[in-house]
């Protein structure tokens, strides 16, 4: 592996409040990040001018149901609800490993494609070993850093909801045995697990039991909207099952006293703003998370309804918070003086928080000395970008997809001068809508066009 030398950037490190090194020299060596500074001189090192251009660490997606990216956008009109039941009770059980394959593929390279080095793979439709073997196979062929968290299938998700059907241990016993009985790979294990709202208390203390003879950590969704409402924090902390593993994903309908368990047991939280806001799951937790000591991560959830990207997130996050933020204040007839969400503290969700929550703040997250060069370039050819005032509010206000010009992974190039490295679009293309066809076309009634909306009648115990 070659040595590296970015030069002359507008480094976010995002390890300490306010660093910037303006401008900043990053030194890779084997992958790593070996030092960080103005004006190193290195012989041994190919030199990479990024003179005016920000140099950021790679993002992190802390929840994301990855194999929907095969049906990309057939859910943006819908409800939560009216999304159980066309995916989970339907469109799901048709995935074969190869669907599963080409979604997980599809949407890893989207997310690398984008500045995201990092993705909690929420895999919720493994039918088999081999629909999980494909999935695996997926994100290390895409090349990112990533968490597999094992969520069962459609036998745990599509039938009676709570589901009295325990997470498939022994597939999860396999992984762990297997491909995962190291934590030190690229790609690890964990478990995503459905918790009360969506399986029963015996079935919610078997996941998580499994969960911590296996030493993995736990992604659960709670509050999500009306399913939310049933006290989730309250019956796992009555089992003993809350834990400082644990990622609890959503959080919109829980309680204050629920949250302040989160927080008094060490909890992380996923916030994911845009999926929350247009499915009817609540207002988004941040500000509520924040005040009891729970500073959350960003998750995109789900590309069958909206966009894979974290800038989007980032900026849906800071525009509903301070509007929820400024609003006391027009409610009082009084004009807000500060905000009181920085951009900084928002690129730091979309980062360092969020590998805290995937575990691996001692990889990846920021450009310190020692971590992962999982690194992002952003372009300085856009006026979006020039000049550069702010670097924070410049990436969470102005930067898209689009402005990612280069992203390395363990310092590998996975995108340069705007592309994907060797990467076949035509393959992924004819990949994507093969499946796409396939699933589609299995389920009766279930359309492409944007006018399939799903009866939202669930079936429940």
């Amino acid at each position: 592996m070659s040595n590296l030398l970015l030069a002359g950037g507008i480094v976010v490190t995002c390890a300490n409040k306010h660093e910037v090194l303006w401008p900043g020299d990053i030194l890779i060596r084997d992958g790593r990040i070996a030092a960080i500074g103005r004006d190193l001189q290195v012989d041994d090192a190919e030199r990479i001018d990024v003179s005016g251009r920000i140099v950021m660490p790679g993002l992190v997606d802390t929840h994301r149901h990855t194999w929907q990216s095969v049906v990309r956008n057939i859910a943006s009109d819908w409800t939560l609800d009216q999304y159980l039941v066309g995916l989970h009770a339907g469109l799901s059980r048709y995935f074969r490993p190869e669907d599963t394959y080409a979604g997980n593929l599809i949407g890893a390279l989207e997310a690398l494609d984008s500045g995201i080095t990092t993705l909690l793979d929420w895999s919720h439709n493994l039918f088999t070993p081999q629909h999980a073997d494909a999935a695996i196979d997926a994100l290390e062929e895409a090349g990112l850093r990533a968490v597999f968290s094992h969520g069962g299938g459609a036998e745990q998700w599509g039938g009676v909801m709570p589901s009295p059907v325990p997470h498939p241990a022994d597939d999860v016993r396999r992984l762990r045995n297997g491909r995962f009985s190291s934590n030190d790979g690229r790609v690890t294990l964990g478990v995503a697990a459905r918790g009360p709202q969506f399986s029963t208390l015996d079935v919610t203390r078997h996941d998580f039991l499994l969960a911590r003879e296996l030493g993995l950590r736990v992604s659960v969704h709670v509050g999500d909207g009306h399913w939310g409402k049933i006290k989730p924090i309250h019956q796992m902390n009555g089992e003993g099952l809350l834990a400082d593993t644990t990622t609890y994903v959503h959080c919109n309908s829980l309680s204050e006293d629920e949250l302040r368990l989160i927080a008094d047991t060490g909890g992380t939280a996923s916030v994911a703003t845009d999926v929350e806001m247009q499915m009817g799951h609540g207002w988004p937790a941040t500000g509520r998370l924040l005040a009891v000591g729970i500073t959350p991560s960003l998750s995109v959830d789900v590309c069958s309804s909206i966009g894979g990207d974290m800038f989007t997130t980032m900026r849906t996050t800071i525009a509903v918070q301070r509007a929820t933020d400024n609003s006391d204040a027009v409610a009082r007839n009084e004009a807000p003086e500060r905000v009181k969400l920085s951009c900084e503290d928002v690129l730091r969700f979309a980062t360092i928080e969020g590998a805290k929550a995937n575990g691996l703040d001692h990889v990846t997250g920021s450009l310190e000395v020692g971590k992962a060069a999982d690194i992002v370039v952003l372009s300085k050819d856009s006026l979006a970008l020039t000049p550069v005032n702010n670097p924070y509010g410049s990436i969470v206000y102005a930067a898209h997809p689009g402005l990612v010009k280069d992203v390395l992974v363990d310092g590998r190039f996975v995108k340069r001068d705007g592309s994907l490295v060797g990467v076949d679009l035509d393959r992924l293309r004819g990949l994507a809508e093969a499946s796409r066809d396939h699933v589609i076309g299995s389920l009766e009634g279930a359309e492409i066009g944007g006018r399939w909306q799903p009866e939202p009648k669930l079936n429940l115990a």
